[in-house]
Order: structure tokens, then sequence, then C-alpha cells
């Protein structure tokens, strides 16, 4: 993922305080169902309480987050570039864009972490100090294979992301199937994309420290972009920062709930819904908390690289479609090949 470069300071007259719906996951199903389809057309975002996953797992997979990112930077460069996978700070992607913050990408297919070593390195870094002895200086594949202590901390600090892993993508394909309930389609018709063996969801670890030079008010930390993929769900700290876009150029800040999961529709789900959901425009300001960095902790849902995306006939039958049909391949590399500022889907548009 890349971030769109602004240097110039938001014009502070088009931020505005709007409730955001807060939707609880714990009521009818048919009740939430409908909030969420309504949540989804007219801001493409929304949070989720009561959300069915342990404080226990968020907490230690914070706890882990910020073990990696307070490391030396030499230590977290050992996990090797975001290309995709891997470290990243300030200069994101191959387009020239750039952020306010520090970032790791891990894939979210066991599979792929196993066979590859620079995601061993990866999982190894975000570890603790097992008995003084620090793995992320020290790992190499040949002391991983033959060091005990390597292969336990590894382990150990692969559970915690597992099981981060596996509840996020629970909630996120529980949120498709209300969907998918509150537009008539099939309930799969959604998750089974997040659900598919080989998905190409991932995990982002997002890392915006306090800034150290001189900032004005008002500067970005993360630019303003949409999310290609079909759904995102959010966790971070308490620290602010967040901010959608609505249709009519206004600026919305989220309040930070570490309690809850910030929600947002991405590129293929306004594909497949033919346009009626929204893919929100986000961003994220610069930290100029002096004592406190913010930690976001991001699952992107998305398809398999070969699925076919296309609008279903339930929801075709009073409109033409407006998007071609396309695999989530093509549009991964044609997000790849621009500025995240860009608006992507219109290319796929039917002229």
């Amino acid at each position: 993922m890349v971030v769109a470069t602004q240097v110039n300071p938001i014009r502070m007259e088009k931020i505005r305080e709007v409730d955001i719906p807060v939707i609880d996951l714990s009521c009818s199903r048919s009740k939430v169902a409908k909030l969420i389809v309504k949540a989804c057309e007219e801001y493409g975002f929304f949070k989720v309480i009561n959300h069915g996953v342990s404080h226990h797992i968020t907490k230690e997979m914070e706890d882990e987050s910020f073990e990696f990112f307070d490391k030396p930077l030499p230590e977290k460069e050992l996990v090797g570039s975001a290309n995709p996978f891997g470290y990243g700070s300030k200069n994101i992607g191959l387009s020239g864009d750039t952020g306010e913050l520090e970032y790791l990408l891990l894939p979210t297919n066991q599979n792929a972490i196993a066979q590859t070593s620079k995601f061993s390195y990866a999982w190894a870094s975000l570890t603790k100090t097992h008995k003084g002895y620090h793995l992320s200086k020290a790992l190499s594949i040949k002391n991983f294979n033959n060091n005990s202590q390597c292969r336990l901390t590894l382990w150990v600090t692969m559970c915690v992301v597992s099981s981060y892993v596996k509840s996020v993508r629970e909630l996120a394909c529980e949120i498709l199937e209300l969907i998918a309930e509150g537009l008539g389609v099939p309930h799969s018709l959604f998750s089974h994309f997040v659900r598919h063996f080989d998905s190409d969801s991932l995990l982002r670890l997002n890392h915006y420290p306090p800034v150290t030079h001189s900032f004005h008010h008002g500067n970005i930390g993360f630019g303003e972009h949409s999310d290609p993929q079909i759904i995102t769900l959010l966790r971070s700290n308490d620290a602010p920062g967040l901010q959608i876009s609505l249709r009519n150029g206004l600026w919305l800040p989220v309040s930070p709930d570490p309690h809850a999961f910030c929600v947002n529709i991405g590129d293929i789900l306004q594909a497949m819904t033919n346009g009626r959901f929204v893919s929100v425009r986000h961003r994220a300001m610069a930290n100029l908390l002096p004592n406190q960095s913010r930690l976001s902790m991001v699952f992107f849902g998305a398809p398999p690289p070969e699925a076919t995306i296309a609008c279903p006939p339930q929801l075709l039958k009073r409109n033409k479609p407006i998007y071609k049909t396309f695999t989530w391949s093509e549009y991964k590399s044609h997000t790849y090949a621009h500025r995240l500022g860009e608006t992507r889907l219109d290319h796929f548009k039917i002229t």
C-alpha cells in the first residue's frame, strides 16, 4: 500500500464533528444487518462493539507490536523491506509517496510465512527477549533451525499473531455475511473470498511516533486514500488521528476507542454492490502528542488473486452495471501502479 504525499496544512474549516455509526453486534441479527447496510450506504464506515474478539487477544497483539517498534532501527530492518511484506518507514511503496509513520506488513497465509525466510525474521522480530536471548539480533535461518529457544519464542509469537488474525478474520466474515443478508444476496457471497485458502488478505501494523521536527498543525501522517480490498477492520489504541471523508468534502475525525473495531468498505465491495456502498476515503493525521505513540492494527480482507469481481444479478434488477468484470489480481496490479490519492476504481467503469 502506498501513501499520497501531502505537504500543505489542511484547511481546518473542512473538518467537522459528526456522530459516526456505532453498531452493537449483540442486537438481533436482522436489526444489525439493516444498520450495517445503512452505514455502508451513507458513510462506508462504522464502528462495531460487542464484537466477540477477546480483549486479551487484542492486548497481546498490541503489546507484541509495540515491542517490535520499540526496537532499534537496525533490528527492525532485519525483517527486510516491505516488498511486498516487511518493515517500512516514511517512504512507502514505489510511487514516491511518504507518511509520518513506520509500519510492518505481514501476510495472513501461514504457509507463505513458514516457507519464506524473511517472514521468519518478521515473526521473530515481534517477539520479546527470551531468557536474555535477543532473537531479532541473533536469528538466522541456521540459528533458527538449530536453537530450541528461537523455535519456542517464535512459536509463542506466531500463536499471538495467528490468534489475532483468526479472530479478526472471523469478525470480518461475520460482518460480510450480515451485509449479504441485508442486501438479499447469497449468505457467503462476500465472505467466501476472505475464508478462501488462497485469500490475499494481509495484516498491517502502523506506528505513529510523536513527531520530532517542526510541524504545522494539520499535517498528514498517512495520506488520503481508499482501501482496494473488500473490507478493512482497524483497531487502534487511545491516541487520535483517523479521519474519514464524506462525499461533500467534509473530513470527520474518528474518536479512538480501543474496545471497538472500525470497519470500512473497500473498492471491491463498492464494485460488487454496483456503487451502492461507498469505499470511504480516509487518512491519518501526524501524531502531535508529545508523549504517546499511536498504533493501528489493520486487517485487510481480500479475495484470492484470480477471483472474479462482479456485481451479483440480485443487485442489478433495476440498474445497469457500472463496473466491468475484473479479477482481484488485475485490480491489485492497477492499484499498486498508481498513487494512492487517485480514484483507481474509475478505471474499471463501463463507459
